[in-house]
């Protein structure tokens, strides 16, 4: 059985293309920023702040990461009910806030509730942006909407660890919240001025919780929305791992310490490409196809890696190459995934993303910090992650594609 056609859409955006898609891209690195320059101060935010175990730092991450999925559940029925523009705005500001609290905290604790709290508010970058998204497109459009976002977003990520690098270079660890929270109110001004409320009052649902309730119910009740919805959370998992897991990796396993930022550009990377080969190709192609063949590539390549890590063949080098594969099968299964599971949800954008939103992100952050706490010196940790995410993730999706691999859809 063939899944069912998206619903249809006006198919545009409210302002030009190009400024469209670099203001999703904009709001998502805000999210990811929050992650990627923090990774160069881990050690010295440890030090400096009392943290307890070698690996405690890493709970700067993780706990980011956690907010991040919370705070999805919260922003997306909000915003079907007053639209996407208030509570976009109401959250950047609260993120600008909460990152100027991090930089004036004095104890380790508090810096980890300042990060949660500022995790929650930036959900909404994820949330109300990809139901902004599907209010303008559907389908293998919003796809492709999605892929480019994705590939001007990946800037954030090869930049954010030279940004912290070189902020320390200048001040502490404190002022790289600083500059978060100036970035922040930049692209809150930016959305402000430039991208009008894409929710039309006709279409905004009374908010209760009962209502809410049965929105979260018909997201995972949705065989497409609830099949891709698992495949994507055991695929934030592995990224998760090698992301709270790459500085020490880079540091203590390769004893390369001034390369981390270039090898977490040189992966970020093939992410960037990965998303322009999904724009490119999604149209034609299919989402189903591209992200499936994601899968089994991934699957190659962190069984390759691990058996390198496994044998003692293991190089930096050929971390960083099978490392780019894994990220960039990652981003072209991920993009996919979220246009599948919100092909059927445009009724319920805000409800539907903030569910998925919630489940991967908290499910993924989850496994990731497992991945993270199970580093003990070596790599095997994090391909083990990618190649038991990808095997699962495939098997998933075959199940909900009922055994029909790699055919358009």
């Amino acid at each position: 059985m063939q899944s069912p056609p998206p619903h249809p859409a006006d198919q545009s955006a409210p302002i030009a293309m190009g400024e469209f898609v670099a203001l999703v891209a904009a709001l998502m690195a805000l999210g990811a920023l929050g992650v990627d320059a923090m990774l160069p101060a881990l050690p010295t935010i440890g030090a400096e702040l009392h943290a307890r175990g070698a690996n405690a730092p890493q709970f700067v991450i993780s706990v980011y990461l956690f907010g991040l999925g919370v705070g999805q559940l919260i922003h997306g029925p909000l915003s079907d009910h007053v639209g996407r523009r208030p509570v976009m705005l109401a959250a950047l500001g609260v993120y600008a806030a909460a990152g100027l609290a991090a930089a004036a905290s004095t104890g380790f604790v508090v810096l980890l509730v300042a990060r949660f709290a500022g995790a929650v508010a930036v959900a909404a970058t994820r949330v109300v942006t990809v139901a902004t998204v599907r209010d303008c497109y559907s389908g293998r459009p919003m796809a492709r909407v999605m892929s480019l976002a994705s590939m001007v977003f990946m800037i954030a990520p090869v930049l954010a660890p030279t940004l912290g690098q070189g902020v320390l270079v200048f001040g502490s660890w404190r002022l790289i919240f600083g500059v978060i929270a100036a970035l922040t109110l930049v692209v809150m001004a930016w959305y402000w001025r430039r991208l009008p409320e894409t929710l039309a009052r006709t279409d905004r649902l009374p908010f209760s919780i009962a209502r809410t309730w049965l929105g979260m119910r018909q997201t995972l009740a949705n065989r497409w929305s609830l099949g891709y919805l698992i495949a994507a959370t055991a695929m934030q998992g592995s990224i998760f791992g090698y992301v709270t897991t790459v500085q020490p990796i880079v540091s203590d396993t390769f004893h390369a310490a001034p390369l981390l930022n270039l090898v977490f550009a040189g992966t970020a990377g093939a992410m960037a490409a990965a998303n322009l080969l999904n724009s490119r190709f999604v149209l034609r192609v299919g989402s189903r196809v591209l992200s499936q063949a994601a899968l089994v590539t991934m699957i190659v390549g962190a069984a390759i890696a691990l058996g390198a890590a496994l044998t003692g063949h293991e190089t930096l080098g050929g971390f960083v190459v099978l490392q780019a594969v894994a990220l960039g099968c990652f981003a072209l299964a991920n993009a996919n995934f979220s246009a599948l599971a919100m092909a059927d949800m445009g009724a319920i954008a805000g409800t539907a993303s903030s569910v998925q939103g919630f489940v991967t992100v908290t499910g993924g952050a989850m496994l990731g910090a497992l991945i993270g706490q199970s580093y003990a010196g070596t790599t095997v940790p994090v391909h083990l992650g990618f190649l038991l995410a990808g095997v699962f993730a495939l098997a998933v999706v075959a199940v909900t594609e009922r055994g029909r691999l790699f055919h358009p859809g």
